[in-house]
């Protein structure tokens, strides 16, 4: 069955995603750090995200910041080498999210080639945004894939959900049946196939990790929308309650109908753990902490630096505690 689930995957079944795994895979030893949002209490802080995953010794980096050096200064201040993790993961195109992802590959090839070299992303990963600037300024990513395949690097799109390894799920392109639009502005872009249209971040994905205790979310930005999210997860590995939710949701200037609603359906989803950072907002935090009935050590602001391990909780650092 297991490679029959991976067959699917890699030819892109039209029943893949509608329905959960069989006899998912369950992670056992989970931690998450994270290296780059706007608080610091260790480090540099910018507009961005990045946390590295380490998951029964597989080690991802989600995420790369904003600046080019924020998360490289930060890994090397919180004493985490790089150039043991492989993989990484980049939830959407937007610079606040890949702008590291050069000087990190740079940073590590010469002590391991293969560091940071492999890089997954959704569907519409390269599309063409289009602004005020140049086309390819409104993507980063177009500007950076040339010298980062010149460096050995590879990008990986994903079409539909996977397992990347066992209980660490890659989401894709995730289905939007609740109208969230949860994103900024009305930009547009140009598809694969040409055509222009809305740009709704289509390429916006995130990581859902299997765990006994149930599934953990980890989002760069949340566009698809964090309800969308979870429930494609909940769909793609298994209806589970969520034990955690970290990164960012971007519900900062969210209407009060929009935090109400979507609280209650975090509600009901049982969160028990959240680190909003980023883009979430932080009287965002401070609304779900009341509204799902979760003390400070349950839902904190995200603090670079700060960590969730399975079995232990949140480590928030002091600023945020």
């Amino acid at each position: 069955m297991r490679l029959f689930l991976i067959f699917l995957a890699l030819v892109g079944g039209s029943a893949w995603g509608r329905a959960a795994a069989t006899n998912p895979v369950e992670v056992k030893a989970l931690k998450i750090t994270v290296l780059s949002t706007m608080l610091a209490e260790k480090g540099l802080g910018e507009w961005g995200f990045a946390a590295l995953v380490e998951a029964d010794g597989w080690r991802i980096l989600f995420d790369t910041g904003a600046h080019s050096d924020v998360v490289l200064k930060n890994a090397a201040l919180l004493r985490i080498d790089l150039t043991t993790v492989s993989e990484v993961i980049l939830s959407h195109s937007h610079w606040d999210h890949v702008g590291g992802l050069l000087t990190l590959r740079d940073s590590v090839r010469e002590k391991n080639p293969a560091a940071l070299g492999t890089v997954h992303g959704a569907e519409g990963l390269f599309y063409r945004r289009l602004g005020n600037g140049p086309p390819i300024l409104e993507n980063p990513l177009l500007l950076a894939r040339p010298t980062f395949e010149a460096s050995g690097g590879v990008f990986k799109l994903h079409t539909h959900p996977g397992e990347l390894h066992p209980g660490v799920w890659f989401s894709g392109p995730v289905p939007r049946p609740h109208p969230e639009r949860n994103w900024s502005g009305s930009g547009r872009l140009v598809d694969s196939s040409g055509t222009e249209r809305e740009d709704n971040q289509p390429e916006d994905a995130a990581l859902y990790i299997n765990t006994a205790r149930g599934l953990v979310v980890i989002t760069g930005c949340g566009h698809a929308g964090v309800v969308n999210l979870i429930e494609h997860a909940r769909t793609v590995v298994r209806p589970a309650p969520i034990h955690a939710l970290i990164g960012g949701i971007h519900l900062f200037n969210a209407s009060e109908s929009t935090l109400t609603w979507t609280a209650g359906k975090l509600r009901e989803f049982g969160l028990e753990h959240f680190i909003g950072a980023h883009c979430t907002g932080l009287e965002t935090v401070y609304r779900f902490r009341r509204d799902l009935g979760l003390d400070r050590t349950r839902a904190v602001v995200g603090a670079t630096g700060a960590a969730f391990a399975l079995g232990q909780g949140i480590d928030p650092g002091v600023l945020a505690k």
